[in-house]
């Protein structure tokens, strides 16, 4: 025993705290096999060249399909694995040791504040500006993780910013085969940004607007209480890219860790889809949640959008308007719904159809629970969602627990003189509500926030006063988060009421064969000689 343990390699103090740390996030093994097959076998240190490669974009040919971003923004991504390296490893003359590599990934993935990744997001944001060519005015008080922010971001840097996030989620998903990088419609975060912590002279129009030719600045400290507070999953896209390209290196068989057979794919796909739910929406919801909807949604539309119909469960247009074709689809779903409605308060003058065409919004409601056809309000929690055209998160305030109403007329009973409303709502009170949408699926009302203390405070649509607004309804979508497990409970609940209806339309031939024993023929006997039955008691 002795001798083995004098064997033994004794482990520095700084490698014994480094994996610590690296162990406390379960990582360790994974990062071991990782730099095995990474590394240089004689000089046991990962080449620099090999670890750019790991955490970069390899197109292999192919192009960014962007409609606004800059020319910049592809030299941007080409940057991105050498500028990643740059901010979180310290080579030495021989490339990465071990000790070092461990270090690298506790800079980036160990547990730490929201506010400290966001500074992390900004720093690589900074140095990959830089190497573009497109110097920022950001300035950090110190080399401190945690030091604050000085200077401003314009709309054009706030929508490259946001367009490497992008591409961060997306190429963390472990997309297979070649094509092109194509960017989702970002705009309505880059406004929620800029109605956020901006003041544009003369006012902003939200509907109509060069949103990168604003000169407008956005203070530092006021874009980094907007992302904590409206999208507060943003700075997570950094460790989880960074996590998932290493795991990338474990899992193939290249020595390199990212080949061409891995590289970048194509997402353009899912743009084919007139859906309200489009990639940018769906990623701005997602990165409001810390639950298993982030997850969800992703797998969905941002990981190139293989199923994205198996999640819908309703559509307006597709299904058939009205509260009974709604309630049809989503009965016996027993997990988060998100539901959106694209609707248009005919404020614009209705001479110029573009006009109103291009003032619909979007309002969308996430529920944690199935809906239930209840008289009253219920559920456990919720978000509201502004989605377009500018981006807000409606998180719930604790106060009150009114977050949703689902209603359909009863069927079967007697007269009621005062009966509750049939329709779809969220928040408020009842006759109160801040959304409602009517059982023809034809009229929305949307309220102030002033009626509800159930979700957090804030305009819904733009310009909203005080004054209840009707609009106009022009799609609704009803989406199913709970993977596969709750549309399989779905099938099961579908699958037993059409068995309990068909029972029910059954006849029993045996009791109805005869003819002088059926209902038909007593009901035609009384017809023709109501009195025959006393005649024979006579």
């Amino acid at each position: 025993m002795g001798a083995s343990n004098s064997a033994e390699p004794k482990l520095s103090p700084e490698q014994r705290e480094a994996e610590s740390i690296a162990a406390s996030t379960g990582a360790l093994p994974m990062l071991q096999k990782a730099f095995s097959k990474l590394a240089n076998p004689e000089s046991n240190t990962v080449p620099l060249q090999n670890l750019q490669q790991c955490f970069g974009l390899n197109r292999e040919g192919g192009s960014y399909n962007t409609e606004n971003a800059p020319d910049s923004f592809p030299v941007l991504l080409d940057q991105l694995g050498s500028s990643l390296v740059d901010q979180f490893f310290v080579p030495d003359k021989e490339g990465i040791s071990w000790i070092e590599f461990v270090k690298g990934y506790n800079n980036c993935c160990a547990r730490v504040s929201a506010s400290v990744s966001l500074n992390m997001v900004l720093r690589l944001f900074l140095a990959l500006a830089g190497k573009a060519n497109q110097p920022l005015h950001l300035e950090f008080e110190s080399g401190d993780s945690d030091c604050k922010i000085n200077g401003y971001l314009l709309p054009r840097e706030v929508f490259l910013l946001l367009s490497m996030c992008w591409v961060m989620s997306w190429g963390c998903r472990g997309l297979k085969g070649k094509g092109d990088v194509s960017l989702p419609d970002l705009n309505h975060l880059v406004l929620s940004a800029i109605v956020s912590c901006g003041q544009v002279e003369g006012g902003l129009n939200v509907w109509d607007c060069d949103i990168l030719s604003l000169e407008v600045q956005l203070p530092a400290g006021k874009f980094v209480t907007w992302v904590m507070s409206t999208v507060p999953c943003l700075p997570d896209c950094l460790r989880q890219y960074f996590l998932a390209r290493l795991l990338s290196a474990v899992t193939t068989g290249d020595e390199l860790g990212l080949s061409s057979s891995s590289a970048v794919g194509d997402i353009s796909s899912t743009a084919t889809h007139d859906y309200i739910l489009t990639q940018g929406r769906a990623w701005a919801i997602s990165i409001t949640q810390r639950t298993t909807v982030n997850e969800e949604i992703s797998r969905a539309f941002i990981s190139g959008g293989d199923g994205i119909d198996d999640n819908l469960l309703y559509r307006a247009s597709a299904h058939g308007r009205g509260l009974n074709r709604f309630w049809s689809n989503v009965e016996g779903y027993k997990g988060p719904l998100l539901i959106l409605v694209t609707a248009s308060s005919g404020d614009a003058d209705e001479s110029h159809e573009s006009s109103s065409t291009n003032r619909k919004w979007v309002l969308g409601a996430l529920t944690d629970q199935g809906l239930e056809n209840k008289d009253i309000f219920y559920g456990n929690s919720g978000c509201l969602y502004s989605i377009s055209p500018v981006f807000h998160a409606f998180p719930p305030s604790g106060k009150e627990k009114n977050f949703v109403y689902s209603h359909l007329h009863p069927t079967g009973k007697g007269y009621q003189p005062h009966p509750k409303p049939a329709g779809v709502a969220f928040g408020g009170t009842p006759g109160n509500e801040r959304i409602f949408m009517d059982d023809d699926f034809s009229k929305l009302t949307v309220r102030h926030h002033a009626v509800d203390k159930t979700y957090q405070s804030g305009s819904l649509i733009p310009d909203q006063g005080f004054l209840p607004v009707e609009a106009l309804i022009s799609e609704v979508e009803v989406w199913g988060l709970g993977g596969n497990a709750a549309k399989d409970v779905q099938n099961s609940y579908k699958r037993r009421e059409e068995l309990f209806t068909e029972q029910r339309r059954k006849i029993d031939l045996k009791t109805f064969a005869n003819w002088e024993d059926s209902p038909e023929k007593m009901m035609m006997d009384m017809v023709s000689d109501p009195n025959a039955a006393r005649r024979e008691e006579r």
